[in-house]
């Protein structure tokens, strides 16, 4: 089957309500703008320059879905849930399809969780099929491109492709990737006065094993964490534990740098709190795609470090030079920047939200290419794995 040709919003950290200007980060902190076409990027407005038809499936795709369980809306994966609403009441919304840029399909393929609100998202290739069934046969625009000129929200650690593999073909071809939801309100109540000192010099909550689903602790993230927890447990620069404290969020405030290790996926939300607090990220996951990289700086505010040299890892975050540091700081106090990772309610200007829509503005005009022949087909629709192919 080739994916390629489709256009997929894909969350692969991930599934995010107040004004970020609540936040008031940029009032007391020094702050630096993004330099070159990054900032410009950053600010760009999509309203006038795409439009984007929203299909009205049946509810069975969504609505009753959410309607099951309504943790979706405050699960890391709730994107494709605000998404949905927010491009119902927007500017770029058409309700001509013959006029329309793009074609978004809603379906809430991640709205699956377990009794521990875990996702299952193993239905979703079914659901997605169903859905794309469909519209292929409801409406005549699929058919025009198979895809192309068509996206969803999938934010989950599988892709578009709902594949395992890391560093998938689906991951890189074609695909917009955003951020996790991270809910704003919720932080904005934990907001401690800005000019607090950041005496912590690294910080990490989560887990170092996963003894239920890894007992013999060789693949949780490949080890990454498990190493981090090895060597620096008892290094006092290290602020690292698997408790989860009521003063998390004001810890992070209080912290220069938070690790954001991979753990089953190479994503987690730490990246859009670390963001939002300015605590610079510390990214250990060597396959990791970031979200909005075209417009967001991460080698400027973050720190990369191999999985392979977790060892090492205070030596290299004691060798980063303070002027560096303090940049670092400056980009973060950005509320451009902070303002790219949320999706609030209602939305604002330079949200995640209209981050997305200017990725699919980017994309435009579409290439003559991606309109096929009269009866010429690309995708194999009866390829794939079995239990995929059952109806959903």
């Amino acid at each position: 089957m080739r994916i390629g040709r489709w256009v997929f919003a894909v969350v692969l950290c991930i599934a995010f309500c107040s004004r970020i200007e609540a936040f008031k980060f940029h009032r007391t902190q020094q702050t630096e703008r993004i330099s070159g076409s990054a900032g410009d990027v950053l600010e760009d407005d999509p309203v006038g320059r795409l439009k984007v038809f929203v299909y009205e499936l049946p509810s069975k795709y969504n609505k009753k879905i959410l309607q099951k369980d309504p943790r979706c809306l405050t699960h890391m994966f709730a994107a494709e849930i605000f998404m949905h609403r927010f491009l119902l009441s927007s500017a770029v919304r058409t309700f001509n399809p013959e006029e329309a840029d793009w074609f978004y399909t809603p379906v809430y393929t991640t709205c699956d969780l377990t009794a521990n609100g875990l996702p299952l998202p193993f239905k979703s290739p079914r659901m997605m099929r169903s859905a794309i069934q469909l519209i292929s046969s409801n409406w005549p625009y699929w058919n025009r491109t198979e895809g192309a000129d068509h996206f969803f929200i999938v934010p989950h650690d599988f892709g578009a492709c709902f594949h395992y593999q890391r560093n998938h073909v689906c991951l890189n071809n074609g695909s917009i990737i955003i951020p996790p939801y991270a809910p704003p309100q919720k932080m904005q109540t934990h907001l401690i006065p800005p000019t607090t000192p950041r005496s912590i010099f690294v910080y990490f909550r989560g887990l170092f094993y996963d003894v239920g689903n890894d007992p013999e602790g060789g693949y949780y993230a490949r080890g990454a964490r498990a190493s981090v927890w090895e060597n620096f447990k008892d290094n006092p620069l290290f602020d690292i534990s698997t408790e989860h404290p009521t003063t998390y969020y004001e810890d992070m405030q209080r912290a220069i740098f938070c690790l954001c290790p991979l753990g089953w996926a190479p994503w987690s939300p730490r990246l859009v709190e670390a963001v939002v607090f300015g605590c610079i990220p510390v990214i250990i996951a060597d396959d990791i795609v970031l979200p909005f990289a075209d417009a967001i700086p991460w080698e400027d505010i973050g720190v990369f470090v191999a999985e392979k040299d977790v060892p090492k890892l205070d030596t290299i975050l004691t060798s980063i030079p303070i002027d560096e540091i303090l940049r670092k700081q400056r980009l973060l106090a950005n509320p451009s920047m902070k303002q790219a990772m949320l999706f609030p309610q209602p939305a604002q200007a330079r949200d995640a939200f209209h981050q997305i829509l200017n990725g699919l503005a980017r994309k435009l005009p579409h290439d003559k290419s991606v309109y096929l022949k009269p009866g010429e087909k690309i995708l194999n629709w009866t390829a794939g794995p079995a239990g995929d192919l059952k109806p959903w």
